[in-house]
């Protein structure tokens, strides 16, 4: 299977490295993506913070240029903001995919933003971190060194979903457990019940990438070939 990873706010495709070396190791392609702004070496404009819609872009142009493994099923995973960028690269091209797997993640409808579907610690969290000015929400205490400050703008840009009949992937959900402040815990129960998708739990917390990488990769690696 190819596997594209998408990682949530703050963070770039290096948080995937120990999941994607399992990955690999079992014959999989993986590419993890360090969305625009969140470079290593900072973003290439600074006054320019890119949208949820440029995010949006930026990995549906990975699907569509392919790599190794594109004859292959394809994956793509989203971890927290993440999640709304799998959303609408899936809205555009779903019949190009066959899994789509939130990793402890927004799962929003046409019209939410990840504002709008996150808890108040979050919503203060961003606040706090883009007073410097109102454009980049600084890096919160205890994220790894590589983090970079994210766009405020892909925080609060509402999605735009056209709900297209066509054929779509199959839909999984990975969650992190019930820790402080989750904006995920009825949204998994509600997924629970839904016969349209896969609910697993790694009850590690948020990150699970960081925590757990092996049974992340467990759960990734048995995903079913082709739709559900």
């Amino acid at each position: 299977m190819r596997f594209v990873m998408v990682p949530g706010g703050w963070q770039g495709g290096w948080v995937f490295d120990p999941v994607a070396a399992e990955l690999r190791r079992d014959g999989h392609h993986v590419e993890a993506v360090t969305l625009s702004g969140l470079e290593a070496d900072g973003p290439v404009d600074a006054d320019r913070p890119p949208n949820l819609d440029a995010h949006i872009a930026q990995v549906a142009e990975i699907i569509d240029r392919g790599g190794p493994g594109d004859r292959e099923p394809v994956a793509l995973c989203g971890h927290s903001y993440g999640g709304m960028v799998i959303a609408g690269v899936a809205d555009r091209l779903g019949d190009r995919l066959d899994q789509l797997v939130f990793i402890d993640a927004y799962v929003p409808d046409d019209g939410d933003s990840c504002w709008s579907l996150t808890s108040d610690r979050f919503r203060e969290l961003f606040l706090a971190g883009a007073r410097a000015d109102g454009r980049w929400v600084a890096v919160p205490e205890g994220l790894d060194p590589r983090a970079r400050p994210h766009p405020l703008a892909s925080f609060v840009q509402s999605i735009r979903l056209g709900g297209d009949p066509g054929r779509r992937p199959g839909k999984t959900f990975i969650s992190g457990g019930a820790w402080p402040g989750s904006p995920f815990v009825s949204l998994t129960e509600r997924l629970r019940s839904d016969s349209g998708w896969r609910v697993h739990e790694i009850p590690v917390g948020h990150n699970i990438a960081r925590r757990d990488p092996h049974r992340l990769a467990a759960v990734l690696g048995a995903l079913p070939p082709g739709s559900a």
